[in-house]
């Protein structure tokens, strides 16, 4: 190879080989690649040779191969190689030296492995030439293709089953129900291996598909969802276009006929029968009925309805919409005495109606309800049922107001007994007669004080008091003049002293409890007894009012302060009553522009300061003020009376109780004796015999006047406590008896030491000698811990026998 030339040309060789259905057939193509230098190039116009520019890019090898020999794949070579085996080819990349192998020196590559298009349809390699001995690259390297081949090997598959459609019943033929769809993994772009047809296997009575695109179709215009509400269509695809020898995979699709609403509501019976009773409320449900209707969902929602007259006033008809039942309810009250059979046609149509099957007739249907009303005990009925009765207010006791009736409904027609429920006239303002029903008045009946009234009155059976009706009753008290006007308020008025004549010092008016119907007319004048009189007038107004002026000049209140006017006012009747008022007129001194200074009256003044119910709340705590006081003062006497009784009745409830112990001989500032001695400083005890028993006038006698000494225990089987006993028993009843005081008791428990004690007790408890008696001397020889107790009472003793001599 000639120096100059900066690369090699490649020739390849390519094989194509497809195996068809009679038989392969393989193509070999050599191919002379260009030299590798650049265009222009001095070194390739000199050698004369023109390069063609072509590009090589693929080999081709059949998918599936079951030969027992590497399978011959193509060929790469180069125009520099002379043959002598000094060029190596070699090749990388996917499945370079697994699946592919490539002869070093020929530059052939076989495949060594079945290949499998549907797995991976194209291998990328890179090829190479090297100088087998320099091992260098005398070819930039190049990249090629090898494309596995399809063949025939895979089966349509219906990928996204279970299929499952619906079709609405009576559907025309050819309508669309769904569309299935396979899929082949062969080669689409290579022959017909994945071209796909379609066709039922099972179903064809009632359905087809589109051979091309699988569209699901009615084949029948009759289908009835009540005769058979689903239907399993088999659907086949087959490849290669349906030829001979094609693959082909099948699936089942699920087609469910929707319902339409093409049948109407039919009741089971023509005829159903209820009963009920007559008393029942309105609004009691007497029975259900159920139109049967073959549709299902929405095509079974249905109303009811009353078709004839006398069935829509006495009853009327609901529909359950959870059941879609007809509720049969009592509109109107039954009478079993007026009725004892009704009957009520009631009618049932579709709610939804579809007009494209109207022609099919009409969708509703009628049955025949009876309802039997049966007999019951009624109570008694008020007829008629008027409830409003008047009665003038000067009616006599016993006067009829008015007359109530009420009959039993019953066939038996049960004679009626009155009654006023007393609850509604506590007072017993009226009467009722049990056998008539006339009201009286049973009392003086006043329309100022209740103007109407209202009872209940009661009717029940002779026979049966638990058959009762109630009504309302409301009777009106009818005014009859009977209360005198009377002045509206007690007037008061001044006038100052300086006043001219004419001058209106005040305007009166009236009030009248009663309320004629026409109104009432008061008529105005002055008392018989103020005839004389020359200082003021009396002017009628004829609106129910009347003026009060002045009838001379000037006023001297040093003469006379007050001046009382009396009046006499007559109502128009009938009859006409009349009262008499009387108007206070003060004489007061005025400034000269007529405002009042000063009136002299002192009654005058505290009564426009203070009112008398303010008065009388005054004089009521103050009242209450000094109860207390005395109250407080009541409690404080008795108390110390009874405290004062207590001290002197017993000196003995005062009682030292000590328990300590001392810190031993050596301790002679820790308790002071004196109050242990001042215990014993008692007189002796008084007696006949001056021995203190208790049978002579000792501890039973007076307790206040026993002696208690410090005597020694001295353990007896005959010892006697009655005394103590009675003594305590004693106290307590006293205290038990009197309830005036608090319960200032206590309780004292004596306790015995014990007989195993090695020292004798110091109580005095049970003793009956005297301090005189005592001998102490055995206290000396109880040990060091008591010498300071036998010095103590030593001493004592000494005192004692001093004393006596």
């Amino acid at each position: 190879m000639a120096k100059g030339l900066q690369g090699f040309s490649w020739t390849m060789l390519l094989l194509f080989c497809a195996i068809q259905e009679l038989g392969a057939w393989a193509m070999h193509t050599v191919v002379e690649g260009p030299v590798l230098g650049q265009p222009g190039d001095p070194a390739l116009l000199a050698s004369g040779r023109v390069k063609r520019g072509w590009v090589w890019n693929q080999f081709f090898v059949v998918e599936e191969y079951t030969g027992t020999e590497p399978l011959y794949v193509g060929k790469i070579h180069s125009d520099s190689d002379e043959g002598d085996g000094s060029i190596k080819y070699t090749i990388s990349g996917e499945g370079a030296g697994t699946i592919f192998l490539i002869d070093e020196i020929t530059g052939d590559i076989h495949a060594t492995e079945r290949l499998d298009r549907e797995q991976k349809t194209f291998y990328t390699l890179r090829a190479q030439a090297r100088d087998r001995q320099t091992d260098q690259l005398l070819e930039p390297e190049s990249e090629f293709i090898i494309k596995v081949q399809d063949i025939n090997d895979s089966e349509p598959r219906f990928l996204e089953g279970p299929y499952i459609g619906s079709v609405a019943e009576l559907s025309p033929i050819g309508t669309s129900v769904m569309q299935v769809m396979a899929s082949d993994a062969d080669d689409p772009t290579y022959g017909s291996s994945a071209r796909v047809v379609y066709s039922v296997l099972e179903g064809e009575q009632h359905f087809t598909v589109d051979s091309k695109t699988g569209v699901i179709r009615t084949a029948v215009a009759d289908l009835d969802r009540e005769t058979q509400d689903r239907y399993e269509v088999v659907i086949r695809a087959t490849d290669m276009a349906g030829q001979l020898g094609g693959l082909s995979g099948s699936t089942t699709v699920t087609i469910v006929v929707t319902d339409v609403n093409d049948n109407p509501p039919r009741f089971p019976q023509k005829m159903y029968q209820f009963s009920i009773v007559e008393t029942a409320p309105v609004g009691t449900a007497i029975g259900r009925v159920k139109a049967e209707d073959s549709d299902v969902g929405e095509n079974t929602d249905m109303t009811y309805q009353v078709k004839d007259e006398e069935g829509v006033e006495m009853f009327k008809v609901t529909t359950d919409s959870n059941t879609q039942e007809a509720v049969i309810m009592v509109q109107k009250p039954l009478d079993y005495e007026s009725k004892k059979v009704h009957t009520v046609v009631v009618e049932a149509l579709n709610k939804f109606v579809d007009p494209r099957f109207v022609d099919l007739g009409t969708f509703r249907d009628q049955t025949i309800v009876r309802v039997s009303v049966l007999d019951v005990d009624e109570p008694p009925e008020f007829r008629p049922p008027s409830n409003l009765m008047e009665v003038q207010e000067d009616a006599h006791i016993g006067s009829v107001v008015g007359v109530v009736t009420a009959l039993d409904p019953d066939t038996a027609n049960h004679p009626v007994r009155y009654a006023i429920d007393r609850s509604t006239d506590t007072e017993r303002i009226f009467d009722i007669d049990a056998n008539t029903g006339a009201i009286v008045t049973g009392k003086v009946l006043d329309r100022e004080t209740a103007g109407w009234h209202n009872i209940t009155v009661l009717a029940m059976e002779a026979d049966n008091h638990s058959q009762v009706s109630r009504a309302s009753l409301r009777i009106r008290i009818l005014d009859v003049n009977d209360n005198p006007p009377e002045l509206a308020t007690p007037y008061e008025a001044a006038v100052c002293e300086d006043a001219k004549p004419g001058q209106l010092i005040q305007t009166i008016s009236v009030v009248d409890r009663d309320e004629p119907q026409s109104g009432h007319r008061f008529y105005f004048t002055l008392a018989p007894e103020a005839t004389n009189n020359h200082h003021f007038s009396l002017l009628d107004i004829k609106d129910n009012t009347a003026a009060v002026h002045t009838q001379r000049m000037g006023f001297n209140r040093q003469e006379q302060d007050v001046y009382l006017l009396p009046i006499l006012v007559v109502d128009s009747g009938p009859p006409a009553l009349s009262s008499t008022g009387t108007l206070t007129i003060r004489i007061c001194g005025c400034d000269s522009n007529g405002a009042i200074q000063s009136c002299n009256s002192t009654a005058y003044v505290v009564s426009t300061t203070l009112s008398p119910g303010a008065l009388i709340a005054l004089l009521v705590c103050i009242l209450i003020l000094v109860v207390l006081v005395l109250l407080i003062l009541t409690l404080k006497r008795h108390h110390k009376s009874h405290l004062t009784s207590e001290d002197d009745e017993d000196m003995r409830d005062n009682v030292i109780k000590y328990n300590d112990e001392g810190g031993g001989e050596q301790d002679t500032e820790a308790y002071d004796m004196s109050a242990l001695r001042s215990l014993y400083d008692f007189s002796e005890i008084k007696g006949g015999d001056g021995g203190g028993g208790p049978g002579e006038g000792g501890l039973g006698g007076n307790p206040a006047s026993e002696l208690h000494a410090l005597p020694q225990w001295v353990q007896s089987p005959d010892l006697d406590f009655s005394v103590f006993r009675d003594y305590i028993c004693k106290k307590v009843e006293q205290a038990d008896e009197d309830l005036s005081v608090p319960p200032y008791d206590s309780f004292q428990t004596y306790a015995f030491e014990g007989s195993d004690s090695p020292v004798p007790s110091l109580s005095s408890i049970n003793t009956w000698s005297s301090g005189s008696e005592q001998d102490f001397s055995y206290l000396g020889g109880w040990g060091p811990r008591f010498r300071q107790l036998a010095a103590l009472y030593a001493g004592r003793r000494g005192e004692e026998d001093n004393e006596e001599s």
